[in-house]
């Protein structure tokens, strides 16, 4: 097992503060990129559903309120909420077209009782993720984060030709030149000290060449009262659902899935590039950051808004270029939006950035997005079944965004709503995921104690596994000792049970082992809720001196007897995926 590389760019850790000023100017950086298409998704959904100027403006201000709101919370760990990381947060595009529907169907009404709905699903997502770990894998989220990437890439390049009439044909792919180039330049050559601010020198750069070719529209700047707060407040709820409702509910409650997928793989994407040594996944804080969101979905639909998500591209951007991880930037991000809602001339200061400037740096952020989608399924390992599942499932998204025939067969409106992209491409990958999962030879399965007084029965489990295989006498004494050595592996001192089991209580352990080819997969799955994780744990060993102490015994031997270790933590259960080859 080689040593894992080192992300030597980050210079702040998620746990490390940096200084005031860092916070406030990364934090500025994060805001230049997530407010433009925040406000436009805003103004588009509002608009199009023939919605007033009143409510429009309120639903501008009750959307930073809540996006700074969800911002904080995801710095911090309150309870089950928060993912402890710097998670750069706006508005997702995914209900544009169901909120349109909605308004233009039952009003905003209509709309938050839809959404409040929809939040009690992201919920229930949220806690039946253990379950679902075997549906929504590494494969399915990675291939749509990649189709995310690419269906949104078509509305970026549009952002290049957005330009006030009578401007030349090449204002806008200029501007939006100079802005990668410049940016791009300082974040690859720049002295250390100055790459948190490349992302803001590009931006000025883009608006002072917008300036010099006559595109700079500084209207919205001048007809932006100083200070205001619009009247903004609870939407109301639609007690008795109209068969409009029960004909959006389906369609709702299906983009909400995707966006709970969308959700894990943002996940994975920020822990993957906030720490200097990647660490394995921690699964209890996916499983807060989905949490989070959906207190966001929630919060968004009593306010008749469309709903708050992540931004992973945004926040690997933001920290890929300045190397600030550090949570401290999400409150500052959190404050600069709360300020921002009381104060609608910055706002509108904001709103004046050119379109080819912010599609500049959408296309870094979309560029980054798609090798993250990329990185995620290779990491999982990708052999020929997993390479189907992601071609498969990736033309079919890609292709029917291109060609939506679905259209013509369905109608209106679950012909636009299945013939999406992102929702074929993902119903495809885990259709195909549970096809492979139905279809594999039928795995065994143990249920016992997390204690050492069961080995014997657990290790007539791996000889009764090793004999249904084939297997000679050695590879059944490696499959032994790596069951013996998992169990030893939970049990270490450092591991403690969870709190709301009693000390006369002793943690279900389940094994399931899936014979796989020449190799066999044993998943452990306790209640028992370490604070290591063993992934980490073992890697770290490879940069440790071989002369340890007896407390990594059975670390360095698990990592001996396997081919590979998988620790997965959630709320109230471990989960450690174990494969050892004959």
């Amino acid at each position: 097992m080689a040593s894992a590389p080192l992300n030597k760019h980050i210079r702040y850790e998620p746990d490390e503060k940096c200084s005031l000023l860092s916070s406030f100017v990364v934090g500025i950086q994060g805001i230049m990129l997530m407010l433009p298409p925040t406000i436009s998704v805003v103004v588009v959904t509002v608009l199009a559903a023939g919605q007033g100027e009143e409510y429009l403006m309120g639903a501008m201000f009750a959307v930073l309120i809540i996006v700074g709101i969800v911002t904080a919370l995801q710095a911090s760990r309150i309870g089950r909420f928060g993912a402890g990381h710097l998670v750069v947060t706006g508005v997702t595009t995914n209900y544009i077209p169901l909120a349109v529907l909605a308004l233009d169907e039952g009003g905003p009404a209509m709309l938050a009782s839809l959404m409040v709905v929809s939040a009690l699903f992201f919920f229930a997502v949220a806690t039946w993720l253990p379950q679902l770990r075997r549906v929504i894998t590494p494969t399915v989220s990675g291939t749509v984060l990649m189709l995310i990437a690419v269906i949104t890439l078509p509305f970026c390049l549009d952002r290049f030709n957005e330009v006030p009439e009578g401007a030349p044909a090449f204002a806008g792919p200029g501007v939006a030149a100079v802005t990668l180039i410049v940016s791009t330049t300082l974040v690859l050559r720049a002295p250390r000290r100055w790459r948190p601010w490349s992302m803001l020198i590009g931006f000025v750069s883009g608006c002072v060449a917008a300036g010099l070719l006559g595109v700079y529209d500084l209207e919205q700047l001048y007809t932006a009262p100083w200070i205001g707060i619009p009247q903004v407040g609870f939407q109301g709820l639609d007690l008795t659902p109209s068969a409009g409702f029960w004909a959006l509910l389906p369609m709702f409650l299906i983009v909400t899935l995707v966006q709970a997928i969308k959700g894990i793989g943002d996940n994975v994407v920020i822990q993957r590039v906030s720490w200097r040594r990647p660490r394995a996944t921690d699964f209890r804080l996916l499983q807060s950051s989905i949490y989070t969101n959906g207190l966001g979905i929630l919060l968004s639909g009593l306010a008749g808004t469309p709903p708050a998500s992540s931004y992973s591209s945004f926040t690997a951007s933001v920290v890929n270029m300045t190397g600030v991880a550090a949570r401290n930037v999400g409150y500052a991000i959190a404050v600069i939006l709360l300020g921002l809602a009381l104060l609608p001339k910055l706002t509108g200061a904001l709103l004046t950035i050119p379109s080819p400037v912010v599609g500049a740096f959408l296309l870094t952020a979309l560029g980054i997005f798609f090798v993250e989608g990329l990185q995620t399924i290779v990491r999982d390992g990708l052999d020929l079944q997993k390479s189907l599942v992601v071609g498969l499932s990736f033309a079919i998204g890609a292709g029917l965004q291109q060609q939506n025939i679905l259209e013509g067969l369905l109608g209106h409106p679950w012909g636009v709503l299945l013939g999406n992209g992102i929702t074929a491409g993902a119903v495809t990958a885990m259709a195909l995921t549970v096809f492979l999962n139905m279809t594999g030879t039928r795995p065994k399965r143990l249920e016992t104690q997390l204690d050492f007084s069961d080995l014997p029965r657990i290790d007539a489990f791996m000889q009764e596994v090793a004999a249904d295989m084939g297997w000679s006498d050695a590879a059944t004494q490696r499959l032994r000792s790596a069951g013996e050595e998992t169990l030893s592996s939970l049990l270490q001192p450092g591991n403690e049970y969870p709190v709301d089991i009693g000390a006369d209580k002793t943690p279900r352990l389940i094994i399931v082992a899936r014979p796989e080819g020449g190799a066999v997969e044993m998943e452990f799955v306790s209640a028992l809720e370490g604070e290591e994780n063993l992934e980490d744990r073992l890697t770290y060993l490879n940069d440790e001196d071989e002369s340890v102490d007896e407390r990594e015994m059975s670390f360095r031997l698990l990592r001996h007897y396997t081919a590979s270790v998988r620790h997965q933590k959630y709320h109230g259960m471990d989960i450690v995926t174990v494969r050892v080859e004959a």
